[in-house]
């Protein structure tokens, strides 16, 4: 057995090992230059029922682009209605370490006045990256989920959104993305969510894990990992820390509040200083009741209206509560129920609870 495999073998057993309320190490982010890449292009798509772009002129040139393609030319000022075409944006991800020759699944999306999609097929269409370089090619029939009608007198009826679609396994790859991370000094593993706490811990278990200093938090997001070259070696190097296990930090105190729709979500992380909430509503009601007053016989007065107005005041009676220092979630939601407050009032004793000083948490208002 050589040195090479026992070495591998301990550290394998080592990252696999459970911790009590841990998670795995790709979870949390994912390692630098390991990513997808988007793709785009401008295509036509053809076969449509009469719901295209019609004469729309970028769609006219671009299918005089599709046509060139085959030895035909369109004679100069000819414009072809194009009701059953229209020209369409097609997206895709590239996966990382996609090869030439896999499949992609790519969205078409009508760029102009098309009605539907539904029944079209999109003609080669190349598919270029941020460097403007071809990358895959996509062709084949739309699945289109939505439907779109329109009668004679101008109604119509919409279901879903027809004007865009999918092509499962629609493209090709041409053209595989380098990743550099076989050549580049150090392997880089970055965490989704900036946190110090969280990537020193990933930085120590990739150390107890391996049985040496490699590992170092660079800052809240990125952690140096030094590492031999090679793709072999480092392959396999971040498929056992990819499943190392960690305890990552708990989430700092944080409230979040949707004015919109009345949504308050507070996280286990909000701890109340102590502090007194009293919550009242105060109601005043004006009831107007008119009634018509007649005049006595033959006493030559006139029928009149005579006003009557009500107003009372009802003011809720509603208890003061008393935060004791270090009340949880459970605490808040207890007693936020306990004075009958609505969402909406929620977010105001939050708000107030905020501006006192009684709750060290951040508000987010959305």
């Amino acid at each position: 057995m050589t040195r090479l495999f026992r070495f591998l073998l301990a550290a394998l057993a080592l990252a696999s090992a459970p911790a009590a309320h841990a998670e795995r190490v790709k979870d949390l982010g994912s390692f630098q230059g390991v990513r997808p890449n988007q793709l785009t292009g401008y295509g036509i798509v053809v076969g449509l029922a009469g719901t295209g772009d019609d004469s729309i002129q970028y769609a006219t040139e671009g299918m005089k682009g599709v046509v060139s393609r085959f030895g035909l030319t369109l004679p100069p000022g000819v414009n072809p209605a194009l009701k059953n075409a229209a020209a369409v944006l097609v997206t895709a991800d590239l996966p990382a370490f996609a090869k030439p020759g896999q499949r992609l699944d790519v969205t078409v999306s009508a760029l102009g006045k098309a009605k539907s999609l539904r029944g079209g097929t999109l003609i080669m269409t190349p598919l270029r990256g941020a460097d403007n370089e071809i990358y895959g090619m996509a062709q084949g029939n739309l699945a289109v989920g939505g439907l779109g009608v329109s009668g004679a007198d101008g109604s119509q009826v919409s279901v879903n959104i027809p004007s865009a679609g999918r092509i499962p396994g629609g493209a090709t790859v041409e053209r595989a993305v380098a990743t550099g991370f076989d050549t580049a000094p150090t392997l880089t593993f970055n965490l989704a969510e900036a946190d110090l706490t969280t990537a020193l811990r990933v930085a120590d278990g990739i150390n107890r894990a391996f049985g040496d200093k490699r590992a170092s938090a660079v800052d809240a997001v990125s952690v140096s990992i030094a590492a031999q070259p090679g793709a072999e070696t480092r392959i396999m190097m971040m498929g056992m820390i990819e499943n190392i296990e960690i305890a990552p930090a708990d989430a700092p105190a944080k409230v979040i509040v949707n004015a919109r729709t009345g949504t308050v979500v507070i996280n286990g992380a909000v701890k109340i200083h102590p502090a007194a909430v009293a919550h009242g509503k105060l109601t005043v009601s004006v009831n107007e009741s008119p009634r018509v007053v007649q005049p006595a016989p033959f006493s030559q007065g006139r029928t009149a209206v005579e006003q009557s107005s009500s107003i009372s005041i009802d003011e809720q009676k509603k208890p003061m509560v008393n935060f004791k220092g270090g009340a949880s979630l459970a605490d808040i939601v207890k007693a936020v129920n306990a004075i009958g407050a609505s969402p909406a009032d929620m977010v105001a004793i939050l708000e107030a609870l905020k501006q006192a000083g009684a709750m060290k948490a951040e508000l987010v208002v959305l």
